[in-house]
């Protein structure tokens, strides 16, 4: 039997830190054995420090270990705590401020001690933002505010006037928050007297702080940003740039306390994946407005390329989105009218996007459409001049073929080209009546460059939707495939500049600032009332859509674009002497040349057998179908961030509308979480 001396041998000291809110942190000396649990030292601790309050949102932070003690059954022998530990005392919920895609900043309280994938989680809840497994926390280079760092240093008081003030946030008691408007089984709420759909706006905000505040901040568009505001804000010059910056998302496996997040940091809150599942205007306010404003800021700071034409068009949805959101008519998105408007637009959004299936999937898949016609040809050759040789082509399941006319159609074909993988660009002058068809098509040693040339919209619609699909390892028969036309031929009549309407008159009467809704490069090359003149010609093609419907189209426009959804990072692949740019999308690596900004070869993920990672040499390696294996270590950012990423788009094409809301967690951090 143990003595007293013997147990007194067996104790030792254990010196913790207590973090008391506004009081100075200072030291508590604690007696402790090896066999008193986690639970036991903050009981002692608690009663040593003899101030009433509550401490349940209290725990042990490990500073050497750079880990929580959150297993508080655990005894200190088996978490390793000996008498050198530096723990620390501290709330698990601490203050953060995040940016949203709108850039305005909201103040929230955020817990440092979950992994970043539920913060984010209980973030979205908070601020009504559904599907939360879309949206990331990105940590921004020193760059990305040194401009306006500069332009404050003049300035006397902080500037604090647009942040959103949410401290009384529900996330922080740490448990889950139901959103007003929609129910665990999804049905919309009523309202328990005439049984009417609730408002959605204040419905939204119900249960939230944001009731107090400004919904308006989060659910409606803001006023544009001036021309000197936009020449202050962070530019990406070059895909490197876009690199550095990439290099900043967090691990959605780890806390913010494990990735150094102090209290009260900057962080921008993003959407990441470029899979926007279920968008409902019924539910989804804050979200489509936050997706329209990332748009909206990666075409005006040209983080995406674009033409001058397809500027002018966003210029102009921009210009009719602020003239509806500064409406005071604008109030309630249940407006049943307005939703009927957008449920098209909505389903084919959707179904472009590859979030879900429609609704009418029963066709009959012996019978694949195939489209038959006369295009122009042209492959890019070195000396050779760019000159379009007329053919007979025929697309069936997903492939071309082409013929030297209609006649010989049942022969050989001169080439037969499968589209499978390979990448799709427009190469539309709609002012010029140009309609081609780029295609990147993918073969051992690169790319195979092709361009086709239609006559007019129909055929371009027809054939440029059949290269979509067959580029996704899909046919005609599916049901994407007329909505995809739908959705083309409608982005070609916002691009239709009406030249027989009169501007001229409005031109006088409008108030409008140009150089707000383009990037300042556009705004450089043009006179403003020149570039009002445009962007009013081509708002006429627009004018008649409602708030929402105009969001969407601007989403599905940018969505539209040759670059959309493509993150940049800087990698060296095995044997390669010269650094590359990989871009990740939602479906495929590119693999692209830095200097010229070329794709060089493309890797889709559904012929994506399996991949891993040397953690050692932080080196990626894939393997897909027909033997084709790559390896590359990650130069821009932690090998980590690129492998969440792949994981994370393989894991947001498993979700199907029957889940619900409910998201098989544990998957994604199997996808996701790696083995360091």
């Amino acid at each position: 039997m143990l003595s007293s001396s013997d147990f007194a041998s067996a104790s030792w000291d254990l010196i913790i830190r207590v973090d008391n809110l506004n009081e100075k942190q200072r030291d508590v000396k604690l007696n402790v054995s090896g066999d008193l649990h986690i639970g036991g030292v903050m009981l002692k601790l608690v009663e040593r420090i003899k101030i009433t309050r509550d401490w349940s949102d209290f725990a042990l932070w490990w500073e050497q270990k750079n880990c929580w003690l959150l297993k508080t059954h655990w005894t200190l022998d088996k978490c390793g705590v000996q008498a050198d530990a530096n723990l620390l005392f501290t709330p698990q919920h601490k203050m953060l401020r995040l940016r949203l895609p709108n850039m305005k900043t909201v103040r929230l309280r955020v817990s440092f001690s979950a992994v970043v994938f539920k913060a984010v989680s209980d973030i979205c809840k908070t601020l009504n933002i559904r599907r939360s497994e879309e949206l990331s926390l990105l940590k921004p280079s020193d760059d990305y505010f040194k401009k306006k760092k500069k332009k404050d240093k003049n300035n006397k008081e902080p500037v604090n006037d647009d942040v959103l003030n949410l401290e009384s946030s529900p996330t922080t008691s740490g448990t889950p928050v139901v959103s007003g408007l929609y129910s665990k089984t999804m049905m919309p709420m009523y309202d328990p007297v005439n049984g009417t759909p609730a408002s959605s706006t204040m419905a939204w905000f119900s249960d939230s702080p944001l009731t107090e505040q400004n919904c308006n901040i989060l659910a409606f568009s803001q006023p544009p940003q001036s021309a000197e505001a936009l020449a202050d804000m962070y530019q990406c010059r070059s895909l490197v740039d876009k690199a550095k910056l990439n290099a900043g998302w967090l691990d959605s496996s780890r806390s913010l306390m494990e990735q150094g997040i102090q209290e009260d940091e900057q962080l921008l809150l993003r959407f990441k994946y470029y899979t926007f599942f279920d968008l409902n205007p019924k539910y989804d306010a804050v979200r489509i407005n936050q997706l329209y404003e990332q748009a909206r800021w990666a075409i005006v700071l040209e983080e995406i390329d674009c033409t001058e034409e397809e500027m002018l068009i966003f210029a102009a949805l921009q210009y009719h989105i602020s003239k509806l959101s500064s409406s005071t008519e604008i109030q309630d998105f249940t407006n049943e009218s307005e939703v009927d408007e957008v449920e098209a637009a909505l389903s084919n959004l959707e179904v472009t996007l590859e979030g879900g299936k429609a609704d009418n999937m029963l066709e009959d898949i012996t019978d694949i459409p195939t489209l038959a016609d006369n295009l122009k040809l042209f492959r890019p050759k070195k000396l050779i001049l760019k000159a379009f040789k007329q053919y007979w082509f025929v697309f069936k399941d997903t492939s071309i073929a082409y013929f030297k006319n209609q006649e010989l159609e049942q022969g050989e074909p001169i080439e037969k080209l499968n589209l499978r993988g390979c990448e799709v660009v427009p190469d539309v002058n709609v002012a010029g009546r140009k309609f081609g068809i780029k295609l990147l098509i993918p073969v051992a040693d690169g790319m195979n460059e092709v361009y086709l040339r239609c006559d007019h919209e129909n055929q371009y619609a027809q054939w440029m939707a059949a290269c979509i699909l067959a580029s996704k390892g899909k046919t005609m028969a599916d049901s994407s495939y007329q909505p995809e036309v739908l959705n083309i031929l409608s982005f070609l009549k916002m691009k239709n500049r009406n030249s027989t309407s009169p501007v001229t008159s409005s031109i006088e009467n409008t108030d409008m600032n140009p150089e707000w809704f383009v990037s300042p490069r556009c705004a450089k090359k043009h006179k403003s009332k020149q570039l009002t003149a445009r962007i009013l010609e081509a708002h006429q093609n627009v004018a008649q859509m409602s708030l929402v419907e105009a969001k969407l189209r601007f989403i599905q426009a940018w969505q539209s674009l040759p670059e959309f959804g493509v993150t940049y990072y800087l990698v060296k692949f095995k044997g390669s002497k010269k650094d590359d740019i990989l871009g990740v999308s939602y479906n495929r690596l590119i693999r692209i040349d830095v200097a010229t900004g070329i794709p060089i070869t493309t890797w889709r993920f559904a012929n994506m057998k399996q991949w891993n990672v040397n953690w050692e040499i932080g080196q990626v390696a894939i393997e897909f179908d027909q033997n084709v294996s790559i390896a590359f270590t990650c130069l821009s950012a932690d090998c980590k961030i690129v492998h969440e990423y792949i994981g994370g788009y393989i894991f947001l094409s498993t979700r199907a509308k029957d889940q619900n809301e409910t998201l098989d967690e544990d998957l994604f951090h199997k996808l996701t979480g790696g083995q360091e």
